[in-house]
């Protein structure tokens, strides 16, 4: 790399830094200002992962306000709560791998059917799914990480996570990644035909290699919005790695969004709902908790997020269009060739930082 390359990737990194920091000072500010409230709980989550509708009724009944503030990655939201070593929130969304090492840290408070009723409603393969998710996390939704295009630009169907990793030249500057370690490795392994886990130092080194020979076809290294001015609607990308259900909510925007989970299989993932230990509202946090769990509720809100809901009794509830859609509910093979993600050892999740760190900088 000459000094100017080099000069503009450490200016690129102090920028990223410093946006990074801007959220977590701005997000401190928000939650001091609610800690002097006793009727407002602060709600850490992806944004568009919540109905707002809901959150008015759950206010309006019980006299409360409910202020979220909002992580684009799983990695930001971890920065955020190491920030503040897990105080300044009430209730945060986690994904299950995350569960066991907040648990470590004494950050989450207990979450059981003794103060939670509506947790009997729910499938309890999903609390055995992660070390630490009994007694713990409110499974909230599952889904699968694949990729969204645009076929009216894409007339070859894509099929493959290698149409991705190895594109055509016609995707040059196209193509949008998640900034997240996990998803960007994981799924560049996958291509590759490893384990999303894989530990092995020449499979790392061969996932490192096909990113950065990618590199020069990304738009950008983010989550896509999901907004009407989001680049895939507009054209200005033409395919991302994306969450399964935020790929039908850009289909709202754009007919010609597509979404498939690729033949290797993807990252099946699923989110949950913690109270923080150092929260001074547990019993209110619960009772949110126990809002969103009320069947009703659970079938409301699955189909404003287009995820799958480990509600069982929600479930059964479901529209039949809902239920049969392969997006949100894969089939069993898709399943079966997905993976969730593993605690890794300490070791490698250096070697992966040190791999994302060259890659997106």
């Amino acid at each position: 790399m000459d000094t100017k390359c080099f000069a503009c990737a450490r200016k690129a990194r102090v920028l990223y830094v410093l946006a990074a920091v801007l959220i977590i000072v701005n997000a401190l500010m928000d939650t001091a200002s609610a800690a002097d409230n006793p009727k407002e709980l602060v709600f850490l989550n992806w944004s568009d992962y919540m109905d707002s509708a809901l959150i008015k009724e759950f206010e309006q009944k019980h006299g409360v306000k409910i202020r979220q503030a909002y992580f684009e990655t799983d990695e930001l939201r971890e920065d955020m709560l190491l920030a503040t070593n897990g105080a300044g929130y009430d209730l945060v969304v986690v994904n299950g791998p995350a569960l066991h090492a907040y648990a470590k840290r004494n950050w989450l408070a207990p979450l059981d059917r003794a103060n939670v009723p509506n947790l009997r409603h729910l499938d309890t393969k999903y609390l055995d799914a992660f070390p630490s998710a009994a007694g713990h996390a409110a499974p909230y939704f599952w889904g699968t990480t694949g990729i969204a295009y645009r076929k009216d630009k894409i007339t070859k169907p894509v099929t493959s996570w290698k149409q991705l990793f190895q594109p055509a030249e016609a995707l040059r500057g196209k193509i949008v990644m998640i900034k997240d370690s996990r998803d960007l490795i994981g799924m560049a392994l996958k291509a590759l035909g490893y384990s999303a886990n894989s530990t092995d130092k020449k499979a790392l080194a061969e996932a490192e290699q096909l990113l950065l020979a990618q590199k020069p076809y990304v738009k950008t290294y983010s989550y896509v919005s999901l907004a009407k001015d989001s680049v895939l609607v507009t054209g200005e990308a033409w395919m991302a790695m994306i969450y399964s259900g935020d790929a039908l909510m850009l289909q709202e925007h754009h007919p010609d969004i597509t979404y498939v989970v690729p033949e290797e299989g993807g990252n099946l993932w699923i989110d949950y709902l913690v109270v923080m230990r150092a929260s001074t509202k547990q019993a209110l946090a619960r009772k949110f908790i126990d809002f969103l769990l009320e069947p009703k509720n659970a079938v409301r809100l699955a189909q404003f997020v287009y995820y799958a809901t480990p509600n069982k009794t929600a479930e059964k509830m479901l529209p039949k269009d809902f239920l049969s859609d392969p997006v949100i509910y894969p089939s069993k093979d898709i399943v079966d060739k997905s993976e969730s993600y593993t605690i890794l050892p300490p070791r490698v999740l250096k070697k992966r930082n040190s791999i994302f760190s060259r890659v997106t900088r």
